[in-house]
C-alpha cells in the first residue's frame, strides 16, 4: 500500500457484541454472573488447597496455582467488556491493547506449563512412584510453578512487540471483545506469517508424550480395579487439556483463510471464559476420592491416588 494510505493507530474500538444492541443487558447479566462464578468458585479451590493439610501434596499445589492463574486470565479480558457494555465506550488506547494482548500471552503461556508441569506429576506418579517423593519435593514444585509462571514473560512481551510494531491499513475497528491476535492482525499490513503460537505446540507434545507412558504403564496394572481407578483420576486433567488445547489450537493456528470474526469470538469466549468455569467443576468431581486415598494410603500408595 501507499504509505500515505497508511494511518498511524493511537486507538483501537472494540466492537464486542455492538451487533446485538438489544442484548446488550441481558450479555452484561450473564458475563457478570460468569464472572463472579469463575472468581469464587477458583478462589474456594485455591483456598482449599493452601488452607487443608491433607491437600498438601505435589498434586494439589499445582492445582492451586492453576486456579490462580485462571483468576488472573478471565480478570483480564471480562471486566474490560462488562465496561464496554455497560458504558458503551468501546475505545481501547494503543498502549492498553497491547498491554492487554501482552498479558493474555503471557497467561496462556503460563497455562500451557502448568498443564505440562501437571502431566509430568502424574507421569511420575504412575511410572514412578518409589522415587515420586524424591523427584517431586516442595523444592522442585516451587521452582516448576515459577518456571511455569516466568518462562513466557521474555518471548510474549517480544512476539507483542512484534505485533504491534506492524504498520495497520486504517481501520481501527476490532471486531472481537479483547485485543486478540487474529483481529488485530486483520488491520495489519504486509506479512504477518512469522507470528507463531510456539508455547502451544511444545507444551502439548510433552504432555501426549507424558501420558503415552502413562496409558503404557496403567494397562500393566494386575487389576481392572486399579486400571481403572487409575484411568478416572486422570481423566479430569485429559479434559481441561482437551480444552483449553484445542480452542486455542483452533483459534490461533487454523488457516487464515478460514477466520470469521463470528468463529472468532465464539472460540475466544470458549477458552477464555467457558474452559475457566468448567475447570473447578471438572477438578473438583475428584476431590472426596483423592482425599480419602490419601488419607488411606499415607500417601506412599501414589500410583493409586495420583496420576
Amino acid at each position: 500500500m501507499k504509505k500515505e494510505n497508511l494511518t498511524e493507530l493511537i486507538e483501537f474500538v472494540l466492537l464486542d457484541f455492538a451487533d446485538v444492541p438489544h442484548l446488550r443487558w441481558l450479555l452484561f447479566g450473564l458475563f457478570s454472573v460468569i464472572y463472579i462464578a469463575i472468581v469464587m468458585s477458583n478462589g474456594i479451590i485455591f483456598l482449599i488447597t493452601k488452607l487443608d493439610p491433607a491437600l498438601h501434596v505435589p498434586m494439589y499445589y499445582f492445582l492451586g496455582n492453576f486456579s490462580f492463574l485462571e483468576i488472573c486470565y478471565v480478570s483480564v479480558t471480562l471486566p474490560r467488556m462488562l465496561m464496554n457494555l455497560w458504558t458503551q465506550r468501546r475505545t481501547i488506547s494503543l498502549v492498553a491493547c497491547a498491554t492487554q494482548m501482552c498479558c493474555i500471552l503471557v497467561l496462556g503461556a503460563t497455562e500451557c506449563f502448568l498443564l505440562t508441569v501437571m502431566a509430568y506429576d502424574r507421569y511420575v506418579a504412575i511410572c514412578n512412584p518409589l522415587h515420586y517423593p524424591l523427584v517431586m519435593n516442595h523444592k522442585i514444585c516451587i521452582q516448576l510453578v515459577a518456571g511455569s509462571w516466568i518462562s513466557g514473560i521474555p518471548v510474549q512481551i517480544g512476539q507483542t512487540f512484534q505485533i504491534f510494531s506492524l504498520s495497520f491499513c486504517g481501520s481501527n475497528l476490532i471486531d472481537h471483545f479483547f485485543c486478540d491476535i487474529p483481529p488485530i492482525l486483520k488491520l495489519a499490513c504486509g506479512d504477518t506469517s512469522v507470528i507463531a503460537m510456539l508455547f502451544v505446540a511444545l507444551p502439548f507434545v510433552l504432555i501426549l508424550v507424558s501420558y503415552s507412558k502413562i496409558i503404557s504403564t496403567i494397562l500393566k496394572l494386575p487389576t481392572a480395579r486399579g486400571r481403572a481407578k487409575a484411568f478416572s483420576t486422570c481423566s479430569s486433567h485429559l479434559l481441561v487439556v482437551f480444552l483449553f488445547f484445542g480452542s486455542a489450537t483452533i483459534t490461533y493456528l487454523r488457516p487464515k483463510s478460514n477466520h470469521s470474526a463470528g468463529t472468532d469470538r465464539l472460540l475466544s469466549l470458549f477458552y477464555t471464559t467457558v474452559t475457566p468455569m468448567f475447570n473447578p467443576l471438572i477438578y473438583s468431581l475428584r476431590n472426596k476420592d483423592v482425599t480419602a486415598i490419601i488419607y488411606l494410603n499415607n500417601f506412599f500408595n501414589l500410583h493409586t491416588c495420583i496420576c
